[in-house]
């Protein structure tokens, strides 16, 4: 069986934005795509599920006429339509706010509940134009302490290869609190090993998905400082950043770490949420 790409739907601009970057993965992938939208309460105010959702496939069409487009409707709350949804999909696509979009917060209750409790990888779609159509060329991949069989390096790798573009893998470090800022024998020092574990680290954790992907242009790289902030200027240069988002067999609520979080905020480029059940 085919899984299907979902996106949520909703009618604002960041969700038209979602829906466009959406209809383009459903082309480079050769996938249907699902439209979902979830509405509770049908009051009178805004407009109709039914034109939401005809408007919505019609943009579907005219951008990428050969893909198969699918509506559906749930009588759920939007955030837990769309969780629903993503037990048997691809991947779900959001905009980084909607509609019941808490104020301060700039990814939305919606997108957040999706983000932190989907079973399926999500793609939070942020940044400007540059990124979100491909123009620079480039992937991210936050790569985190898992070893092997990574979830998220294998979504990073299936991308860049639909793509046509390079992997840029990052792991980071940090030098040892006693180490001196400007040490002469830096490299002999613990923060030079700390270095070499972090490179040591990215060729295990990879090997396998670039042995399945061989044609991938990879690049690693091992950056000091906190992970939030590198990842964060990785993304100005990125057309997607990849990272694993955690999950706990049986655990309720939204499983965000702090990292997640951040990028889904803050980044400058759409963000893939994969699941990692640890």
């Amino acid at each position: 069986m085919e899984l299907p790409l979902l996106v949520g739907v909703d009618g604002s601009g960041p969700g038209l934005l979602a829906v466009d970057w959406a209809a383009d993965a459903a082309v480079r992938h050769s996938a249907p795509l699902c439209l979902v939208h979830g509405v509770e309460d049908r009051g009178e105010d805004g407009p109709e599920p039914e034109e939401l959702m005809s408007a919505a496939a019609e943009r579907v069409r005219l951008r990428a006429p050969g893909v198969r487009v699918t509506t559906v409707v749930l009588d759920e709350e939007p955030g837990t339509a769309l969780v629903h949804a993503g037990r048997n999909a691809f991947a779900l696509v959001v905009g980084s706010r909607g509609r019941g979009g808490i104020a301060g917060l700039l990814l939305g209750s919606v997108g957040l509940e999706a983000a932190g409790r989907a079973d399926c990888p999500v793609v939070v779609v942020r940044g400007g134009e540059t990124a979100r159509t491909g123009g620079h060329g480039r992937i991210v991949l936050g790569v985190g302490d898992r070893v092997d069989g990574s979830p998220a390096a294998h979504f990073a790798f299936r991308e860049a290869a639909a793509r046509h573009c390079r992997l840029h893998a990052v792991r980071t470090w940090r030098r040892p609190a006693h180490t001196a800022e400007n040490h002469l024998l830096l490299q002999g020092s613990p923060a030079g090993a700390r270095r070499r574990e972090a490179m040591d680290h990215l060729d295990g954790a990879l090997r396998a998905a670039a042995r399945e992907y061989s044609g991938i242009d990879l690049h690693l790289h091992a950056v000091e400082g906190s992970t939030r902030a590198v990842l964060l200027e990785e993304s100005r240069r990125a057309d997607l950043l990849v990272i694993g988002a955690h999950r706990r067999q049986g655990r309720l609520g939204l499983q965000l770490g702090v990292v997640d979080h951040t990028v889904i905020h803050h980044a400058d480029c759409p963000v893939a949420l994969v699941p990692e059940h640890i």
